[in-house]
């Protein structure tokens, strides 16, 4: 259970989050959409531990995680937009930096944790530089889980990718919800938004709840 309680952020006198209340409970995936701009993005941050909340309450299991890196980095998992990899290394040396655990815990998420089923041991001697979108972004997932976090954070997962890639992604995240964790996205896209149990728009700073299933030039409209 993640519980998200009255948080809010400002940047000098524009105020970007307002009272952000809300809850996800295991195996649900929620959906954050809204216009560009609106803060999606910094919400995101926010749960992950990335940006800190000018106030407000975000509890992990009941652990309070403001003010507590640790267990922001034992309960979220965060999949920025943006690429974080380091492309002239190899896939496996980028698993090695970011991950967050053993040596022996990786070789065992390599042969059967998050990193197999994202098709990670197959191309673990190719450079980062010569991968697709979609390779690189299951790479970015596999990094992000090392923890094997109760709550996977992405923002925009599927931007820029093919089709294939999008269903491969998608298809990981339902075996993800499926065991029982919970998932936390922003899309523009529906058939990432039909992943989602619950979904709110985002708007002039604060969350307001709308029905999934939702067809796309209706929710354009409650941006």
């Amino acid at each position: 259970m993640l519980e998200v309680k009255s948080v809010c952020k400002a940047y000098a006198k524009h105020t970007v989050l307002s009272d952000i209340t809300f809850t996800v409970s295991p195996g649900e995936c929620v959906g954050i959409v809204g216009a560009n701009g609106c803060g999606k993005t910094t919400l995101l941050s926010i749960l992950a531990g990335a940006v800190r909340a000018d106030g407000g309450s975000i509890r992990y299991h009941g652990r309070e995680a403001v003010g507590s890196p640790r267990v922001f980095d034992e309960e979220a998992a965060y999949v920025p937009q943006e690429n974080p990899l380091i492309e002239e290394l190899t896939v496996r040396d980028n698993l090695s930096l970011w991950y967050r655990g053993s040596k022996k815990r990786m070789a065992e998420d390599l042969e059967h944790g998050p990193a197999a089923m994202l098709g990670i041991g197959e191309m673990g001697k190719k450079p980062v530089r010569t991968l697709s979108g979609g390779m690189k972004k299951r790479l970015s997932i596999a990094c992000a889980l090392s923890n094997h976090a109760s709550v996977l954070i992405l923002d925009e997962p599927g931007a820029a990718l093919d089709m294939e890639c999008k269903a491969d992604i998608r298809h990981y995240l339902e075996e993800y919800k499926k065991a029982g964790k919970s998932i936390i996205l922003t899309s523009h896209e529906m058939q990432e938004l039909s992943l989602c149990t619950v979904m709110y728009v985002l708007k002039q700073g604060k969350l307001h709840q709308v029905r999934t299933g939702t067809d796309e030039r209706e929710l354009m409209g409650l941006f």
